[in-house]
């Protein structure tokens, strides 16, 4: 089958968020109200595939990069085709050959895309991994998420029951809580000083994305005599919640403040979450692991899933 594809114009927000909310592997990160909170960062060059009725099938949420690589999204976690409930396996072969064929007539040389975490999925949706592997595309990156699963929880090791035990004797309290203001100094001291870098999000963003997403972005903190331990930001999705920050203080550590929050999480506030997503802990690209921060999160019963990133180019025809 043909596809028409299209570049996204404001215009299109309104068909663009509906679309999300009724397509089989979409997420609140591809509406608008997030996508767009970057967009002075980020040239978008989103795309719109329609067939030959004119009825809008599939969506790419992208950016274009001055090297000629147009990114499925360079500032989203995650991305790739988000696919309607009536499209199949077969049509991801037109679709990702349309894209291609937009992509030279528009001068693009490459297309980086990054794919949707199956357990994101309302339905399953790897249509395009497949269209990938036969359009010889080349895996480029791969991350792995550490998550936990509703269905068949493995135990907690001895440390990390340890580390609730030892927070529950001091007190340690854990609540959900707005105070992002509160919480930002610490992570960004925690990131800078552990890894080099600082949050994505900054403080004025993450209030902002609150503001528009209330009951999708959320924070949770452990607390003792008014001082702020530790913290955890919650990015929830139908099927999963994903720990989007996690930082815990010096304090916090000997007290075992991140273990309570994560048992909170666990147990208390997402027990019907399908997944509970830790994240990655790949650095350089996915070809370093942390092995200390990946031992943490497998102490709570977590195991790995593929996020991959691969190159499809598209300087020639397929």
């Amino acid at each position: 089958m043909s596809f028409a594809v299209a570049r996204y114009d404001t215009r299109d927000a309104d068909a663009w968020d509906a679309f999300v909310r009724g397509s089989r592997n979409g997420t609140f990160l591809f509406e608008r109200g997030f996508m767009d909170y970057h967009a002075a960062r980020f040239r978008d060059h989103s795309l719109l595939l329609r067939d030959l009725s004119g009825r809008l099938v599939a969506m790419l949420p992208a950016n274009e990069q001055d090297d000629g690589t147009l990114h499925s999204h360079a500032g989203l976690t995650y991305g790739g085709f988000i696919f309607g409930p009536h499209t199949g396996v077969a049509d991801a072969f037109g679709m990702l050959d349309a894209v291609r064929g937009y992509l030279r007539i528009h001068g693009f040389a490459r297309l980086h895309y990054k794919t949707i975490p199956w357990i994101y999925h309302r339905q399953p949706a790897e249509d395009d991994r497949y269209a990938l592997f036969r359009s010889d595309a080349m895996l480029v990156r791969r991350d792995v998420l550490s998550v936990v699963s509703r269905d068949d929880r493995l135990p907690y090791r001895q440390r990390r029951r340890r580390g609730i035990n030892s927070a529950r004797r001091a007190g340690v309290g854990v609540s959900e809580s707005t105070d992002f203001a509160g919480f930002w100094p610490m992570l960004h001291e925690v990131l800078h000083g552990r890894h080099g870098v600082s949050p994505v999000h900054s403080l004025a963003e993450i209030e902002l994305l609150h503001a528009r997403f209330p009951h999708r972005i959320r924070l949770f903190t452990g607390r003792l005599c008014d001082e702020t331990l530790a913290g955890v930001v919650v990015f929830e999705t139908e099927r999963v919640a994903h720990a989007q920050y996690i930082a815990v203080g010096d304090a916090g550590r000997r007290l075992g403040a991140l273990d309570a929050i994560f048992d909170h999480l666990l147990v208390d506030v997402f027990p019907d979450k399908p997944w509970f997503d830790f994240g990655v802990s790949n650095e350089d690209q996915g070809r370093a692991l942390n092995a200390g921060l990946v031992q943490q999160k497998e102490g709570f019963g977590a195991r790995a899933v593929a996020h991959d990133h691969y190159t499809v180019e598209c300087s020639s025809a397929p």
